[in-house]
């Protein structure tokens, strides 16, 4: 399911062709993928069937255990490369909606507060996954600190 999360950004868990011929019709540019390739459920020709619909795709792993603020970095700067709006999605949705809460916080100067009441507000709760919510809480800190 797919869940608006701003006009440039919408999350959803993995998505099917159908889901994807359905969110090219919609008028999204870009899809994200931020599940690794040894993911089980990894759709080896998503990348063929999006490019087929008109749409930009990009594959960028995403694992909040071994993630750091690198890793971030540099999934935000391949996000900021593809035209918008961009689905971003992983299995479940959770790593996608924080993705691009990451990306709106930086681009709007959000507290970790604002953000969190953003994604909160788009459906998306972090309590049931505490080793991505310690990075977002990380990731909100070390900004504060630079």
């Amino acid at each position: 399911m797919v869940k608006p999360i701003n006009e440039d950004f919408s999350a959803a868990g993995q998505v099917t062709p159908e889901e994807l011929e359905q969110i090219a019709k919609d008028g999204f540019q870009s899809v994200l993928n931020l599940r690794s390739p040894d993911e089980q459920g990894f759709v080896k020709d998503e990348p063929q069937i999006a490019e087929s619909l008109g749409l930009n795709y990009a594959n960028a792993p995403f694992n909040p255990a071994s993630a750091d603020e690198k890793k971030i970095a540099e999934i935000l700067a391949k996000l900021d490369q593809l035209p918008k709006p961009t689905l971003i999605h992983c299995a479940g949705g959770l790593r996608a909606s924080a993705i691009a809460i990451f990306s709106i916080a930086k681009q709007q100067e959000l507290t970790a507060l604002q953000a969190l009441e953003k994604a909160r507000s788009a459906g998306f709760d972090y309590s049931a996954n505490p080793k991505l919510q310690q990075l977002i809480e990380q990731w909100f800190s070390a900004k504060v600190g630079s």
